[in-house]
């Protein structure tokens, strides 16, 4: 008896990877905040900064601890980006 070979089932097809020109365009457009968002950008500040109190406070000073504080105010700043720009 010869052995059964299974073929995998072919990949979905990928959406097109890569930037439109209407993502550039919304990236880089003035989105001006409805009073929810303002509100959520508060939070996201007020939670950002609270996190990097606790990493200036817990952590020896040093590149290290910078970083980590840079990237706390990167994620504060991509996040209202994400409010922003409607997820786009």
């Amino acid at each position: 008896m010869e052995p059964t070979t299974q073929t995998a089932p072919a990949p979905a097809p990928r959406p097109p990877q890569g930037v439109t020109p209407a993502q550039i365009d919304n990236w880089f457009s003035y989105h001006p905040p409805t009073e929810a968002q303002g509100e959520f950008y508060v939070q996201l500040r007020n939670a950002g900064r609270d996190m990097a109190r606790t990493i200036l406070a817990l952590t020896p000073p040093g590149a290290d601890q910078t970083a980590a504080i840079r990237k706390v105010r990167e994620a504060v700043m991509t996040a209202n980006a994400a409010i922003a720009c409607g997820g786009k």
